[in-house]
């Protein structure tokens, strides 16, 4: 053969092989002929199955089929706002109780559309980077969270959208269908409610409690929100929760799994479990006996996916065992890869208009100014005595405290993703003012404590092998052994990676340990100290010696050593540490510890212009069973709503000043704040407002946004005001049934101007079964456009009823131009004209009920920017 017949022929086989099809081209079998319609295409897949390969597609991390050609799938991922945990930089919105506060059913879509096309760029890049499969990186998304946020405490409460089941389904809804798209036929992302039912804490409990709550409260409160995802928003996957229902494991229950969802509300999606919950039936319930059974048991009952170690690995021998059938696996099978094609993973790109989105759309300008607005409309204020805000930009100087001012972690909550950039507190007020305008940052306290680590830069001070700083070594366990999987010098010991982030090269941030080793000179005889902090275990070794040993407390907390140096004297530094899963830290700061003086602080700044103190609390101390030991905290949760008492005593002392204090409060759940409340004449709500939370804030602190939040929880005054935290049953809980008076109210929130409802359009008379049409004109009589979040409430005549005091029913944000009016309609339905009866049953009202619209609620016992119209309904 001659030599260019042989390279043609070679450039002919070079061609056929680029040109091969890719697997969902290749219709070799009928389940990948994209004409064939999902179900047969589905059912052809499932009956080529092996047993063993079918267990396997039941995992949350299901690997590829090479001989089928079916490629690998990890259903978990999150979205809870903005795409969450990934190795590439994404938008970062507010976190969820933030973007209730912002009660705009709009937004919330708009975010949860925009996340998607994140979420559908992040995975064609982790495709094109041999990512395929990973966890973070899918189209499968467990979010949103419509649990209801029941008790303050609770340190998940942030995932959610509040304490009202009407205003969480609404958004939940919204939400669902911003994500999922319209397409008839392709999913742009599957959204997944959770978690399925009556969760919400304590966290330390969650593998263990058995809770049971009157028929009543189950359809009143807790399933209102799932059912409406559920049947109107189509959502493509539920999770069961971690606790027992009745007895029973949720992601087992007969109740909630088979009866509830499957029966009545017709579900079609896929359940999972929550991570670790069927290994939970016979470690931590003990309802079962082994995996085995366990596993078994929560196939019947319809849990499709098992998030977890071990567990669902049982069903092979199980089918041996004759203990279930390959036909009932075949029911998870079928449900869970109908999700699988309708998100286009079995058919070609140009078919699936989701899956050309391009890498572009991370982070664009539109993102980005969606988070900020989201922000905007997100922050409350509280209170504005005599006009405090908005203060002038032309304030010589503003002084700038306290633990959140700069702090980035609290900006960003739980459950996210790390923007490109972000804008903290302090970077928006040092952006915001003008030239002339000195602004001076004083940490001055912890979120609980004042002892200040006063940091010394030492990086000149640590060399290694004649490098400036650390030699760092990396490995790919948790143990330090073996050869270090990467090498590097590093000019000081802090990082902070997302679950999901690579560490360096392809090193995950997960199940990994490091060493960081350095030579130090003191540079003088002097008490230093060195503090540590990491996620999971760490130690510090000083000239060979262990000096700080945390190697197996697994608890995340700071730890302190005091060294005595010699000037010149050289002393060796090693600090280890390892990471097993979630959000990886470690950290070392050396300097030395001064016990804040308020009054000197007060004294040196006694020429500024107003001080503006950035406190509140911060996702480093509540969230999902976290170990944290801060007094008033613990694992995740709040022993105490209030507010830490020694930011309460800096504000006192700043108070002296006689200058104006403003309190802005980051939080992801309901504070006390009885003192601030009286003494301090400006008050900012901000949550963890996302990457633009800073801007947003100062926006609002110099007059360039009117805000606009309001309360999606009950801020109460004091712990006195709570129930029993394990106690499920709703009675003086949230603003639908606390019978005393609230610090802040549900749905309170101020302006800087001021509105006015009149003209109410309303029938006197209504027939039961009927909708009843609605309309109110609001007027901004202000000087300042605004936005205004009109609120509907059926307040409860009939005493002989039990149900809600009162319930929210409709509500919308409009905005106003200073003087502008417009009218705002609402179509009250059967189905908001009705109550929960005792046996869990839709009764529809009858007889007197009141109607109550307003930018409140008809009780809040604050000062509001708006009156509340309110009117007597007879339904017939």
């Amino acid at each position: 053969m001659n030599i260019k017949k042989t390279t043609y022929i070679i450039a002919l086989a070079i061609v056929c092989f680029i040109s091969q099809p890719t697997y969902s081209q290749v219709q070799k079998y009928p389940f990948q002929d994209y004409k064939l319609s999902f179900e047969v295409r589905v059912k052809d897949l499932v009956s080529r199955l092996t047993v063993e390969e079918k267990v396997a597609q039941m995992l949350n991390s299901a690997p590829a089929i090479p001989r089928l050609g079916v490629p690998a799938h990890d259903w978990w991922n999150e979205v809870l706002h903005g795409v969450a945990r990934t190795p590439y930089k994404v938008t970062v919105f507010p976190q969820a109780i933030a973007m209730a506060a912002g009660f705009d059913k709009n937004s919330l879509y708009k975010m949860a559309d925009y996340s998607a096309l994140e979420g559908r760029a992040v995975y064609n890049k982790a495709v094109q980077d041999g990512k395929e499969g990973s966890k973070y990186v899918g189209l499968t998304y467990w979010t949103p969270n419509v649990n209801i946020f029941r008790d303050p405490r609770w340190g998940r409460g942030q995932e959610t959208y509040g304490e009202d089941p009407f205003l969480t389904a609404m958004l939940g809804d919204a939400f669902v269908k911003g994500l999922q798209g319209n397409d008839p036929k392709y999913l742009k992302a599957a959204a997944c409610a959770k978690h399925f039912a009556v969760h919400s804490g304590p966290e330390p409990l969650r593998h263990v409690f058995n809770v049971d709550v009157s028929a009543y409260d189950l359809w009143d409160t807790y399933l209102p929100a799932f059912q409406k995802l559920v049947v109107d928003s189509k959502v493509a996957g539920v999770m069961c929760a971690y606790n027992a229902f009745r007895t029973q494991p949720c992601c087992a229950s007969d109740v909630l799994l088979t009866d509830i969802l499957r029966k009545q509300w017709g579900f079609k999606g896929y359940v999972t479990s929550d991570c670790g919950a069927i290994d939970d039936f016979y470690k931590k319930h003990k309802t079962h006996k082994d995996a085995e059974s366990a596993a078994v048991d929560a196939v019947f009952h319809g849990t499709d996916v098992d998030c977890g170690k071990e567990a669902y690995f049982a069903l092979v021998q199980a089918v041996k065992n004759g203990n279930i059938t390959e036909k009932q696996l075949d029911v998870s099978l079928h449900r869970l890869f109908m999700i699988r094609f309708q998100l286009g993973l079995f058919d070609p790109k140009e078919m699936v208009k989701y899956a050309q989105t391009p890498a572009s759309v991370l982070e664009s300008a539109a993102h980005k100014a969606h988070a900020l607005k989201m922000a905007q409309q997100s922050m409350v204020l509280l209170k504005n005595e005599n006009n405090t805000l908005p203060l002038r930009k032309d304030l010589k100087k503003i002084v700038v405290l306290g633990p959140n001012a700069a702090n980035s972690v609290s900006i960003l909550g739980n459950y996210n993703c790390n923007p490109t950039e972000l804008s903290t507190v302090l970077d928006g007020i040092k952006q915001k003012v003008g030239k002339g305008t000195q602004v001076v940052y004083e940490k001055a306290i912890n979120f609980t404590n004042a002892n200040m680590l006063v940091f010394q830069d030492v990086e000149s001070q640590c060399t290694f092998e004649g490098k400036q700083g650390f030699k760092a070594e990396y490995f790919n366990n948790i143990a330090l052994t073996g050869k270090p999987v990467a090498i590097r010098q590093e000019t000081k010991v802090n990082h902070a990676w997302q679950e999901g982030e690579n560490v360096i090269g392809n090193l995950a941030a997960n199940d990994f340990s490091a060493r960081y080793t350095t030579n130090f000179k003191a540079k003088a005889s002097q008490k230093l100290a060195f503090e540590l902090e990491a996620d999971n275990g760490y130690r510090l070794i000083l000239n060979g010696k262990i000096v700080l040993d945390e190697w197996v407390n697994k608890k995340k907390e700071i730890k302190r050593f005091e060294l005595e140096t010699k000037k010149d004297t050289i002393y060796n530094l090693v600090v280890e540490f390892w990471q097993g899963d979630g959000q990886s830290n470690v950290r070392m700061d050396v300097g030395n510890y001064v016990q804040t003086d308020f009054n000197a602080l007060v004294a040196k700044h006694k020429d500024a212009d107003a001080f503006i103190f950035v406190g509140g609390i911060s996702p480093q101390l509540e969230g999902e069973q976290m170990k944290v030991d801060e007094p008033g905290f613990t694992g995740g949760d709040r022993t105490s709503i209030l507010l830490p008492a020694v930011q309460t005593a800096l504000m006192k002392a700043l108070k002296t000043s006689g200058k104006p204090v403003v309190f802005v409060m980051m939080t992801g759940s309901a504070i006390a704040t009885p003192w601030e409340s009286e003494n301090i004449p400006a008050i900012l709500n901000t949550w963890y407002g996302g990457q633009s939370a800073g801007k947003a804030a100062a926006d609002i602190l110099f007059g360039d946004y009117n805000p606009s939040g309001r309360l999606p929880i009950t801020f109460y005054k004091s712990d006195s005001d709570l129930a029993d935290f394990n106690d499920y049953n709703m009675e003086n809980r949230t603003y639908r049934y606390f019978k005393n008076k609230p610090l802040y109210g549900f749905g309170y929130g101020l302006s800087y101007t001021s509105f006015s409802y009149a003209k109410q359009s309303i029938p006197a008379t209504v027939v039961r079964g009927k909708n009843v049409p609605i309309a109110v004109t609001v007027t901004n009589n202000g000087k300042m456009a605004g936005d205004e979040v009109t609120q509907l409430y059926i307040v409860n005549q009939n005493k002989s009823i039990k149900t809600a005091i009162k319930a929210l029913k409709g509500f919308e944000r409009i905005n106003l131009k200073a003087g502008e009016s417009k009218v705002v309609k609402f179509l009250l339905t059967p189905d908001d004209l009705s109550y929960v009866d005792a046996n869990g049953l839709k009764q529809r009202f009858k007889g007197n009920l009141q109607i109550t619209i307003g930018g409140s609620q008809p009780d809040e016992p604050n000062q509001t920017s708006g009156n509340v119209l309110k009117s007597i309904i007879n339904i017939n």
